[in-house]
C-alpha cells in the first residue's frame, strides 16, 4: 500500500507580475513595531512561545489536521501507530492508531480512552464551539468498523463516537465549520444523503440530516477551509475554486449561515487562477475576534503562498504578508499568528530574503495579527495588491526536518510519508501551548515524529540556548597594547537580542559586554578591545547569553601578547 498524496504544490519564486490597485478599505495599520520580537519582546510587541521542543507522542505517518478541546488535542491524518516520545518505531511502547488519536496538550501524553480506527485518512477534524463534540472528515467509510461515510462525530467527554450522526457524503471532506447546531462542510463531492450538492452543504448536529436551506456551490474546483463569523450569520469559504454560487469568487468568500446566499466578501488576497496549474489556493481559515486569518498555497510561477486577514464581517484585508513557500496551517494565539509552511523568501515583511543558487526553507513562522507596516517587495503573479499592509515577522524559528521527498511503502516498520518534502501540515493550542502536526521526523534535530508542542515562558523553562558560535580572532592593535577581539554575531531561535561576553584566558569574569540583534540571515560581525592585557599572550572566548539566561561559549581565540 502506498502512502496517500495530497496534492499540494509547493510555491516557487520565479518571476514578477504587475499588480492592479484594490481600495483596502477598514485596514487597520498599527505603527511599526521594533524587530526582535521574541519570548523577551521590546514593549507593546507580542511573545512568542518558545522554541523548545516538548516531549509529546509521536506517529509513524503524516497527520493533516488537528483541534484542540481544553487541554486536549485531537489529530487526523494518514497514520497507524502511535508511540512515547523518545522512542523508535516498533518500539514496545507502541500503539496502534489507525488515523485518529488524542493527546494532551499540557503533558505531550497519548489519552488511551480515545481509540478509533478510521478506514481511511482524516483530512480535517474541528471541534463545536461548546467544546461537546469533535467533527472529522476525510476519505474514510468507516469508523470502528461502523458505516461512517466520510464525515463522523465523537462526545469529548466520553469519547465516544456519536451514533446518531453518520450523514452519507459522496465523496472527501476538506473543510469543516461547525455550530452547536449544523455542521458545515466542503471538499469535492456531489451527493449528501442522496441529495445533489455541490461541493458544500449542511448537516443537522442533532442526527445528520441534510440542511436543505443551506446550498452554495463551489462550481468549478474543490473547497479545503470553511470558517464561522462571529455571531454565526456568516460561512467563510476558502479553497480552489473560481466561483461561488456561479459568481466570480476566487479562492475566498463568504455565504450566508441560514440561506447560502452570498453575503458581502470585498477583499482579493487570492490571484485570479490563469491555468489548471498556474493560481494560488486557501488551505486554512481560522477566525480570532473579529479577524479571519488564512492560509494560502502557489502552483509555482511566484504565486500567493503567504497569509492574509481580513474582517469576518465584511470582508475588507487588514493585511497580506506575502512570504513565498506554501502555508498549511494557521493559528492565533493571543496577539500572534503561528503558521506552518515551507517560507523560503520573507522579504515581503522586511525578514529573511531568497537564497541563491539553492532555496532554504523554514517550516514554522510567527508574526503579529495587526498590521505594522507595508509590503517591502514587488507583487506576486496576477495579485490584486501592492505596497498593501503587512505584519511583523516575530522571531520565533524552531526548526522542523521535513520527511523524506520519495514515497514509502506503509510495511510494518516503515515511515508512511507523503513524498511532498515537507514537515508541518497543522498547528494548533491553547492559552499555554501551541502544538504542531505533520510528517517531520526531527525537531530541532532531535528525533520527534509526525507531532509536537510548544510553550508560553514561564509555563515550560525556557531552555532552547543560542546556536554554536566560532571562536574569535585576537590581534593587538598597531602601536598599541591593546588588543582587538572579533568575531562573528551567532543567533537564537527565540531570542533576537544576544548579549556577548568576552573573557580573557581562563576567567570567567567578562572583561566586556556586546549586546547585538541577530538572525539566521544577519550575522553581523562583532569586536571589543582590551584596552588593558596584562603581560604575557592572551588568548579569549566569547560567552553568549540569551535573555532566558541560556549561555553558549566559544572556542578560544588565537594567543596574542600585548
Amino acid at each position: 500500500m502506498r502512502a496517500h498524496v495530497l496534492q499540494r504544490r509547493a510555491g516557487r519564486r520565479a518571476g514578477l507580475a504587475a499588480a492592479a490597485a484594490v481600495s483596502l478599505a477598514g485596514a487597520l495599520v498599527m505603527p511599526l513595531a521594533s524587530a526582535g520580537a521574541d519570548t523577551a519582546p521590546p514593549a507593546g510587541t507580542p511573545a512568542t512561545v518558545t522554541a523548545d521542543a516538548l516531549p509529546t507522542w509521536q506517529v509513524n505517518g503524516v497527520v493533516w489536521s488537528m483541534a484542540t478541546v481544553g487541554n486536549t488535542v485531537y489529530a487526523t491524518g494518514n497514520f497507524t501507530k502511535a508511540r512515547p516520545p523518545g522512542t523508535k518505531i516498533g518500539d514496545a511502547k507502541e500503539v496502534a492508531r489507525k488515523n485518529l488519536l488524542a493527546f494532551n496538550l499540557t503533558t505531550g501524553n497519548l489519552i488511551t480512552s480515545f481509540d478509533h480506527t478510521l478506514d481511511g485518512q482524516g483530512l480535517r477534524v474541528v471541534a463545536s464551539p461548546d467544546g461537546k463534540r469533535v467533527y472529522v472528515g476525510g476519505e474514510f467509510t468507516t469508523v470502528d468498523g461502523k458505516p461512517r461515510s466520510r464525515l463522523a462525530a465523537f462526545d469529548t467527554a466520553t469519547g465516544a463516537l456519536v451514533p446518531n450522526f453518520a450523514p452519507k457524503v459522496s465523496n472527501k471532506i476538506r473543510g469543516i465549520a461547525a455550530t452547536n447546531s449544523t455542521v458545515y462542510f466542503g471538499g469535492n463531492f456531489f451527493n449528501v444523503n442522496g441529495k445533489s450538492r455541490t461541493r458544500l452543504a449542511a448537516v443537522k448536529a442533532a442526527d445528520g440530516t441534510n440542511v436543505d436551506t443551506w446550498k452554495p456551490t463551489a462550481n468549478d474546483d474543490e473547497v479545503y477551509a470553511l470558517a464561522i463569523a462571529p455571531g454565526g450569520t456568516r460561512v467563510i469559504i476558502g479553497g480552489k475554486f473560481q466561483q461561488l454560487n456561479a459568481t466570480p469568487k476566487v479562492g475566498v468568500g463568504a455565504v450566508d449561515a441560514t440561506t447560502g446566499a452570498l453575503a458581502p466578501w470585498s477583499s482579493r488576497p487570492i490571484p485570479t487562477r490563469i491555468s489548471k496549474e498556474a493560481g494560488s489556493y486557501v488551505t486554512d481559515l481560522t477566525v480570532s475576534g473579529d479577524v479571519v486569518y488564512g492560509a494560502a498555497n502557489g502552483d509555482g510561477g511566484h504565486w500567493f503562498d503567504g497569509r492574509f486577514a481580513a474582517k469576518a464581517a465584511t470582508g475588507d484585508l487588514v493585511w497580506l504578508d506575502n512570504c513565498y513557500g506554501a502555508t498549511y496551517g494557521v493559528y492565533v494565539k493571543d496577539k500572534a499568528l503561528y503558521s506552518v509552511s515551507h517560507a523560503h523568501d520573507c522579504s515581503s515583511v522586511g525578514t529573511f530574503p531568497e537564497t541563491y543558487p539553492k532555496q532554504t526553507w523554514h517550516r514554522a513562522l510567527a508574526e503579529t495579527t495587526y498590521a505594522t507596516g507595508t509590503d517591502q517587495a514587488p507583487p506576486g503573479s496576477n495579485s490584486n495588491y501592492s505596497r498593501q499592509p503587512i505584519p511583523t515577522q516575530l522571531h520565533w524559528y524552531p526548526s522542523l526536518t521535513p520527511a523524506a521527498a520519495k514515497l514509502v511503502d506503509a510495511t510494518p516498520g516503515t515511515v508512511v510519508v507523503t513524498g511532498a518534502a515537507q514537515a508541518a501540515w497543522t498547528v494548533t493550542g491553547n492559552g499555554g501551548y501551541i502544538a504542531m502536526g505533520g510528517e517531520f521526523p526531527k525537531v530541532n534535530g532531535k528525533a520527534q515524529q509526525g507531532l509536537v508542542r510548544f510553550a508560553v515562558k514561564g509555563t515550560t523553562a525556557a531552555k532552547r540556548q543560542p546556536e554554536a558560535i566560532a571562536a574569535p580572532t585576537a590581534a593587538r592593535q598597531f602601536m598599541s597594547r591593546k588588543i582587538k577581539v572579533s568575531w562573528k554575531a551567532t543567533w537564537d531561535m527565540d531570542n533576537a537580542s544576544l548579549t556577548y561576553e568576552v573573557l580573557r584566558d581562563a576567567g570567567t569574569t567578562p572583561i566586556g559586554k556586546v549586546t547585538q540583534k541577530s538572525s539566521f540571515w544577519n550575522l553581523p560581525s562583532l569586536s571589543f578591545t582590551d584596552t588593558t592585557p596584562p603581560a604575557g599572550a592572551h588568548a579569549y572566548r566569547i560567552r553568549v547569553k540569551d535573555a532566558d539566561g541560556n549561555v553558549v561559549t566559544s572556542p578560544v581565540s588565537n594567543a596574542v601578547r600585548p
